[in-house]
């Protein structure tokens, strides 16, 4: 299937002026049989670091992701003073807590393009006080953060972008949260309200935290209560019509996790199931089921309305791939894996909308604007709009296709070459970001092989 090292001519750039970066070229491949198991998740191992970093005692945490995001996360928490086992490479993680007193409570933290660790990090370490600059990649600073930064402000906090009000660098001065109440927006990013909630149980009083508007990625949210509950805390929930209010009782400790079990990645994971729907085949990916906590296996109902069949057995969720059609699906609470759709829709008969997801311009990249650019080089006639795309079919061809250094470009683009030649992706090491190893397993599922386990 891959071809690594093949490089761009020397004289090549990027679109945003890097260096020259290698590709890998995909060659199709007749209907898949597979069953694999990708890495833990992203999201959950991130929110379980954080809790048990803050928490009282020593917490394993089993099947943990071994990726950039989780690694800078890591990072940032050893910097503040917290004993941690990185991830690798059996994916048990020993975090011993600082039970929200940590060490260390000044300093530069450096946090790439991780959008959970600015947005957590930034919360939490308000909550406990001190004085700290967080800061990452060019992209990460073009990143909203304002209504973050307004929220945090309301609560006591003296936090300012450095260099634009509203984006990273993030200088941090406080004394702990003073403020007993904060709103927030929730049509602009769902970890703004994860980081929140995840802080309020260290501030100094009971803390009630109001959303305004509606709630994108409404998943998310949830999973940060339960992995809180994991941990010790309730967070009491007040869901209306017109507003979304959450209550949290402050001071309190998070309680240490002997042995808390990290899911597979659900995200990661829609590129299996859409593999299958792309070549008509059959592949199962194990350890998620209809009852997990991320939300991002809910894509497999938008395959099912496509003419794929779900089943759900004691194993996993298998996909068998059929004559596909196009349908019209709101990806608000999975906008994750709207990329991949939108990839799935390229064979499909008739066209395909995806609405629901104007918060993901916000994301590594305008994953609206760029994945229609790419999806034309293709052949396909795209039309976008404000918050989504309509895909249209067209006769397909090959491409070179651009990833801009955004990891579910990469993952998803590349399914199109399971069933168009001449399909290449560039930057394929920009994966490192959530699933290093998502390429080799690609290649396993394409030459029949069961991935190994990822631990």
């Amino acid at each position: 299937m891959a071809h690594r090292g093949k490089r761009r001519r020397s004289d090549e750039l990027t679109e945003d002026g890097q260096e020259p970066m290698e590709s890998i070229a995909i060659e199709p491949v007749g209907p898949l049989r597979a069953s694999i198991r990708p890495p833990g998740s992203k999201s959950l191992t991130n929110r379980a670091l954080v809790c048990a970093a803050f928490a009282a005692g020593a917490s394993d945490l089993r099947g943990a992701l071994a990726s950039e995001d989780t690694r800078v996360m890591i990072d940032s928490l050893q910097r503040l003073g917290i004993a941690i086992q990185p991830c690798e490479p059996d994916g048990l993680c020993r975090v011993t807590g600082c039970a929200g007193e940590p060490p260390v409570k000044s300093g530069e933290l450096f946090i790439a393009n991780s959008g959970t660790t600015m947005r957590f990090l930034a919360a939490m370490l308000s909550a406990v006080g001190g004085s700290y600059r967080l800061d990452g990649v060019p992209r990460m600073r073009e990143r909203p953060a304002g209504d973050l930064i307004r929220a945090l402000e309301s609560l006591g906090v003296s936090i300012r972008g450095e260099l634009r009000p509203d984006c990273p660098p993030l200088r941090i001065e406080s004394s702990g949260w003073t403020g007993t109440q904060a709103t927030v927006r929730g049509d602009v990013s769902s970890q703004f309200l994860s980081g929140l909630l995840m802080a309020a149980p260290l501030a100094r009083r009971d803390v009630e935290l109001v959303v305004e508007g509606p709630l994108v990625s409404q998943p998310y949210v949830t999973m940060t209560r339960r992995v809180m509950e994991a941990f010790g805390v309730a967070v009491v929930a007040d869901v209306g019509e017109e507003k979304r209010t959450y209550r949290i009782a402050a001071p309190t400790t998070y309680r240490a996790c002997p042995s808390y079990a990290i899911e597979p990645d659900a995200s990661a994971a829609s590129y299996f199931w859409a593999a299958a729907a792309v070549t008509g085949g059959r592949v199962r990916v194990e350890g998620l089921f209809d009852d997990s906590m991320q939300g991002d296996v809910a894509f497999c109902d938008c395959l099912r309305r496509m003419g794929c069949s779900v089943r759900s057995d004691e194993q996993g969720i298998e996909v068998r791939g059929g004559p596909l059609h196009g349908i019209d699906a709101d990806m608000n609470s999975i906008s994750d894996t709207a990329q991949t759709l939108a990839v799935v829709a390229l064979f499909a008969e008739g066209p395909t909308r995806l609405r629901g997801i104007a918060h993901v311009r916000h994301k590594e990249t305008d994953r609206i604007a760029d994945l229609a650019r790419e999806l034309r080089k293709l052949g396909a006639d795209v039309r976008e709009h404000h918050d989504g795309l309509t895909i249209v079919p067209g006769t397909l061809h090959g491409a070179v296709l651009d990833t801009y250094r955004d990891h579910r470009m990469a993952m998803s683009l590349a399914l199109v070459g399971l069933r168009q030649p001449g399909i290449v992706i560039r930057d394929p090491a920009c994966v490192d970001k959530t699933y290093p190893n998502f390429f080799r397993d690609l290649e396993r599922c394409r030459t029949g092989h069961r991935s190994s386990r990822h631990h």
